[in-house]
């Protein structure tokens, strides 16, 4: 006989997620040709090439510092709006997954299952009134559901990487990544648009929305 299962065998955590959507106050082209520049895509050959050679992690981590630029990579996108139109809508959505293995890996140390929300989920989308957003859930919320400090703490510092992207991209930076990293991380990777362009305070600039997921 095996060894007797002593664990239920069914988990389940109830926790709560901020969604940050961010209005990019551009054309959707525009931003997304911005977006794909300062986040490139994936090197899988090069990267498959390293798994090949057996190459010390800091090979690795000095390729990924090379691939990303700006703290991110994408690993798979989805462009569905031709396949939308089919059924006669005409708003747009580009899918991403973003993240970063060389942070994951920090993560994944203490516990593999993290890779359910890294890399992280974004997309630009249109909105029924035309505007342009650019969405994802907070990270720190996604990694703080695994009860412990050491991912909570990556987490955490993933909410600062984004900001310093949102903040590159010229784009408003959310409350509640900006209270975590108005003190530790200044903007010094310039913008990807020149001049920082002044933001209508008439009009959001992000909006948080939270719900909690079973």
């Amino acid at each position: 006989m095996g060894p007797a299962i002593t664990s239920q065998p069914v988990h389940t955590v109830a926790h709560e997620v901020h969604r940050l959507a961010v209005d990019v106050g551009t054309s959707f082209q525009d931003f997304r040709e911005r977006y794909e520049r300062a986040v490139p895509r994936f090197d899988e050959e090069r990267f498959a090439a390293l798994a090949r050679e057996n190459a010390a992690w800091a090979t690795v981590v000095r390729a990924t510092h090379e691939n990303a630029p700006h703290g991110f990579i994408i690993y798979w996108s989805f462009d569905s709006s031709p396949l939308m139109e089919l059924a006669g809508d005409r708003g747009r959505c580009v899918e991403y997954l973003m993240g970063n293995h060389v942070i994951a890996q920090r993560m994944f140390h203490h516990n593999p299952g993290v890779l359910l929300y890294a890399p992280l989920r974004t997309a630009i989308h249109t909105t029924p009134e035309g505007r342009i957003w650019f969405t994802v859930d907070q990270p720190s919320t996604r990694f703080a559901s695994f009860g412990d400090p050491a991912i909570t703490e990556v987490g955490t510092d993933l909410d600062r990487e984004l900001a310093a992207l949102l903040e590159y991209l010229d784009v408003p930076v959310p409350d509640a990544l900006e209270s975590e990293t108005a003190a530790e991380a200044p903007n010094n990777r310039g913008s990807a648009s020149g001049p920082s362009r002044a933001r209508p305070t008439t009009r959001p600039a992000a909006h948080t929305h939270s719900r909690n997921r079973p």
